[in-house]
């Protein structure tokens, strides 16, 4: 039963699961095995090239400085003055990185150097070409065989001041010393001593330029201020001016801190809390008075009666005669003369008293009517006063907005007369933020170019182009070079490869004829020279596949390729050989128009396939038979070129003539035409059994194949296997990979003997 291979477009390779590609150990080394060569071959010229340079470069000298940015100075500078700012972040000292890469930094250094006029610094790098192009500058200038104007003699120098400063900055390295508040000043030359007095220099103008900027920025200060103080001057007069006569106008005079109106109405609600006090004080001693004079109550206590002495007088005689008139009245009677008497004298004592209550009640009223006189002046004074506080007060809101102006301009010419002050005086100061830490000395050594480096780099170099060269040709060597290649991209049996038979001289042939007849010769009968090797065992592989594959007596197996060229013929005559020696075998070359085999064996030949479809012929008459391996050859005679060899092969004739023979020989071999060029092979596949494709190693594309495959679909579902032919056996080892068939391929050289028996 045939086997039916499943062949997988991109399309459908698209369509399923993902596969996961992993990376496989062992095919890094096989691509190591084949490219190392290429690997070498690259690195060798790398290092070729790293050498010719460490042979031709220039030495390069580097020195350095370093300058901090120093907190404590900055803390000074700070106490001292507002303006010359704390370096305390990284921002900042990153700003002080580019400031030194600045063209301020680096034309003060090339002005105070003169470096323009040194032709040392000016040539290029210390080449050759340099010295003579800057020689030859020098020398036209010198001896002026151009007039140039004022105008052009001025452009002339800056563009060689720029010229130095961008070799200048060519050189120049600047960088931040880790974490730290210290810039590295680095400068290459090919002159060690050039390159320590630039670095120097760089450093030395950054610092200057530093005393030169907080100088300028005091001085602008100090100008601005002083136009801004006598502006705030004249503000502060005028509004100080604007508030004395806005009081004068309204009348808003102050007394110590407050308004006259406002001490005044505070003094008459003082005094009218006091009158109001004595107001109900008199009423209150009045009003008691009153009570007692309406109640005739004489013995009453009021204050001012125990103070008059003729009340207290009255009292005194008034108590005696009472007590005289009571004694009297025990020992001579109520009735006595005497007792009356003094019963008449204590009424007339009652009834002064009492008249001099009634005295002291007028005082009272009297008083009480000036307590409310007094009382109702001072309400009128408050009333009065209240009126002119509140519009005092309505006024004042504008008074104090006059101030607070007056004031906030008084504060401000008070405060830039004190900035004004430290600025002059700031312009003294030498002291800035930075500070050089270390100076540049010549270095001892060259630091470019560093040989282990670049040695390093060129294998370095070398390693990345071979690898990257090899990649390629990786990515380009889409051909097969082993069997798991074919199982994998054509999902096919792999029957086996056949090494590639070298040609050798004959020395016995006379001609070069002769030597070409002999090798095809032995490349047709090489089965049959050398029944142990390789060649012959795969043949034989080839044999089994057609056994247990096709379960008929009579078996028609055709022998196609993709391309030609690929030998097929050669395979399709060996492989009849070799069928031969287990039963009846007929060789059928049906390539009409490239008869391969008949080439090979047949070229004396008169009459063939084509006369046998055409004109009728048995083909019995024109079969040739090989005595050593039993084996007959219908060959193929061209007398004239054929354009439908297609409809030939697919003719009733084609299809008679292929079941006569099915009916005497045990294996029908046909050499088909290749897939490719032509569609011979598709016209007479529905009547072949079974098919050995037959692909040349390393020469033909998978994707060819593939997609000769995918269109062939009924010359591919009877395929019985691949067989991989002329194939390099020394580069096959390359090729193997762990574990693969391949792998053990030499283990079994001792089963093969590739030399004739």
């Amino acid at each position: 039963m045939n086997q039916h291979p499943v062949f997988v477009t991109n399309q459908d390779a698209g369509q399923g699961e993902p596969v996961a590609h992993e990376i496989n150990i062992d095919q890094l080394m096989a691509i190591a095995r084949r490219q190392w060569i290429v690997v070498a071959a690259a690195v060798i010229a790398a290092m070729a090239v790293g050498t010719a340079y460490l042979v031709t470069a220039v030495p390069l000298y580097t020195a350095s400085t370093s300058v901090l940015i120093d907190r404590g100075n900055s803390e000074v500078v700070q106490q001292l003055s507002t303006i010359g700012g704390v370096l305390d972040d990284e921002s900042s000292v990153l700003s002080q990185v580019e400031l030194l890469k600045s063209d301020t930094i680096g034309l003060a250094t090339v002005d105070n150097l003169k470096l323009y006029d040194n032709s040392e610094f000016m040539s290029s790098g210390g080449s050759v070409l340099g010295t003579v192009t800057s020689s030859i500058r020098a020398l036209l200038s010198s001896i002026g065989l151009t007039s140039r104007s004022n105008n052009e003699l001025i452009d002339a120098s800056e563009a060689r001041r720029r010229s130095a400063l961008g070799r200048l900055k060519g050189g120049l390295a600047i960088q931040r010393v880790g974490r730290a508040y210290v810039l590295e000043i680095a400068y290459t030359s090919p002159s060690p001593g050039l390159a320590a007095t630039i670095a120097n220099a760089v450093a030395e103008a950054y610092i200057n330029d530093k005393l030169d900027a907080k100088y300028e920025a005091t001085r602008r200060a100090g100008e601005w201020l002083q136009d801004r103080i006598e502006e705030l001057r004249q503000q502060s007069l005028a509004s100080d001016l604007a508030v004395q006569k806005f009081r004068a106008a309204n009348g808003l005079v102050t007394a110590g801190n407050g308004l006259v109106s406002d001490q005044q109405l505070t003094e008459l609600n003082s005094a009218l809390i006091v009158a109001r006090a004595d107001t109900a004080r008199a009423q209150a001693r009045y009003d008691r008075i009153q009570e007692i004079l309406a109640s005739g109550q004489t013995d009453a206590i009021v204050t001012d009666a125990l103070d008059s002495s003729v009340i207290n007088t009255l009292r005194q005689k008034f108590l005696n005669a009472s007590k005289l008139e009571s004694e009297i009245s025990k020992r001579l009677g109520p009735d006595h003369v005497q007792a009356v008497r003094l019963r008449q004298e204590m009424s007339e004592y009652n009834r002064l008293m009492f008249d001099e209550l009634k005295r002291i009640a007028e005082s009272y009223q009297s008083e009480l009517e000036v307590s409310r006189s007094r009382e109702r002046n001072i309400t009128e004074g408050v009333r009065k006063a209240t009126s002119v506080s509140v519009a005092a007060s309505e006024t004042q809101v504008q008074l104090r907005e006059l101030e607070r102006s007056s004031e906030a301009y008084k504060n401000l010419y008070q405060t830039f007369l004190q900035r004004y002050q430290e600025a002059v005086q700031q312009q003294s100061f030498p002291v800035t933020e930075a500070r050089i830490i270390s100076k540049a000395v010549g270095p001892g050594g060259p630091s470019s170019p560093r040989k282990p480096l670049v040695i390093a780099i060129s294998v370095l170099f070398g390693l990345m182009i071979g690898a990257g060269i090899g990649a390629f040709r990786e990515f380009r060597d889409r051909f097969f070079r082993t069997g798991d290649q074919i199982r994998d991209v054509l999902g096919v049996e792999y029957l086996g490869a056949t090494p590639a038979i070298v040609k050798k001289t004959d020395t016995a042939a006379a001609s070069p004829v002769d030597r070409e007849v002999h090798f095809r010769n032995s490349v047709s009968n090489f089965a049959m020279n050398y029944p142990l090797s390789s060649f012959s065992e795969t043949l034989r592989s080839c044999k089994i596949a057609i056994d247990l594959n096709i379960a008929k007596a009579s078996k028609i197996v055709g022998v196609v390729s993709t391309l030609p060229g690929e030998g097929k013929s050669t395979i399709a005559l060996n492989l009849a050989q070799v069928l031969a020696k287990s039963g009846r075998t007929l060789l059928i070359d049906t390539d009409l128009r490239n008869p391969g085999t008949t080439r090979a064996i047949g070229q004396h030949a008169q009459a063939g396939l084509i006369q046998v479809l055409t004109e009728g012929l048995p083909y019995t008459s024109v079969l040739l038979h090989d005595p050593a391996s039993g084996l007959d050859v219908l060959p193929v005679v061209v007398k004239r070129r054929i354009t439908h060899s297609s409809e030939l092969l697919a003719s009733p004739q084609m299809h008679q003539l292929l079941s006569r023979v099915s009916a005497e020989y045990d294996y029908v071999v046909l050499d088909l035409p290749p897939l490719a060029p032509v569609v011979d092979a598709r016209s007479i596949a529905a009547r072949i059994d079974g098919f050995i494709m037959v692909v040349e190693w390393g020469v033909v594309s998978r994707k060819v194949v593939q997609q000769t495959m995918v269109s062939e679909r009924q010359i591919a579902e009877r395929t019985l296997g691949v067989v991989l032919n002329k194939v390099d056996v020394q580069k096959l080892k390359l090729y193997r990979e762990y574990g693969s068939s391949d792998y053990y391929s030499s283990r079994y050289s001792s089963y093969y003997v590739d030399h004739e028996t």
